[in-house]
């Protein structure tokens, strides 16, 4: 069942040698080009890596060499108006992607966009990985792949047969996510020391890179300072001012 497929996820950060073929690739791209897309705008665009050197540099600028250079696969999924504009320039028209409205849309249609393409990849059996890291170098990677103004990089994804399988990782329980009808904070006081309790048991037990950690301390050290601050300058001098 699709159901079980979505819930048996876990990221896959070692793979065999195989490559995927490009008619692979292809395939997984066309089911992501299914997924939802706010006023069928389609403000993504996807980089098959397949130069070696080219993958080299994008591990290294990521700083996750090990993943983009072992895997079946590397994309870099990115949010894209620079089609948009080619498509209002055939009827002499310009477009204006400099609101926050803008970059929104752009992130929302390429994250589902890649998750389609995850799922497809998961349903043949691959793994997968989303490198977030892409934004460590965002300039860099944006010339070393030729990305022109309206385009930016959101994050990469590695795909492979892997070499490791991972256990799930037990996710937040379903009532600390879903509110009826009004929003309910209080619960979270008792819902995430159980959460804690559990995550807790999780990382000291799984097969691999075991830690005594909770999870509520690792969101509290994760996002006490801004992450990638320089995110919002690289942004604007792709045209994404926000305004």
């Amino acid at each position: 069942m699709v159901i079980d497929l979505l819930k048996s996820h876990a990221s896959v950060r070692s793979y065999t040698d195989e490559q995927l073929s490009s008619e692979t690739v292809r395939e997984l791209i066309n089911a992501g080009q299914h997924s939802a897309s706010s006023h069928f705008v389609q403000a993504y665009s996807v980089i098959h890596i397949t130069d070696r050197v080219l993958r080299e540099k994008l591990g290294e600028y990521s700083k996750n060499p090990h993943q983009f250079n072992g895997a079946g696969a590397a994309l870099v999924f990115c949010a894209d108006f620079n089609r948009l504009q080619a498509a209002a320039a055939l009827h002499n028209r310009t477009i204006d992607y400099t609101h926050a409205e803008a970059m929104l849309v752009g992130t929302i249609d390429v994250a589902l966009f890649a998750q389609n393409v995850a799922i497809a990849a998961e349903s043949k059996g691959y793994g997968i990985c989303y490198i977030g890291g892409v934004r460590n170098n965002p300039a860099e990677i944006s010339e070393l792949l030729g990305l022109p103004e309206g385009v930016a990089p959101m994050f990469g994804m590695t795909i492979g047969v892997p070499a490791v399988s991972n256990e799930v990782k037990p996710r937040l329980p379903v009532d600390a996510v879903l509110h009826e009808n009004m929003y309910d904070e209080e619960k979270y006081k008792t819902i995430l020391p159980q959460y804690d309790a559990i995550m807790k048991d999780y990382y000291e037990t799984r097969n691999s890179n075991r830690k005594q950690a909770e999870w509520t301390e690792q969101m509290a050290d994760f996002l006490e300072s801004p992450q990638r601050p320089h995110m919002k300058d690289f942004l604007r001098a792709r045209g994404f001012k926000f305004e």
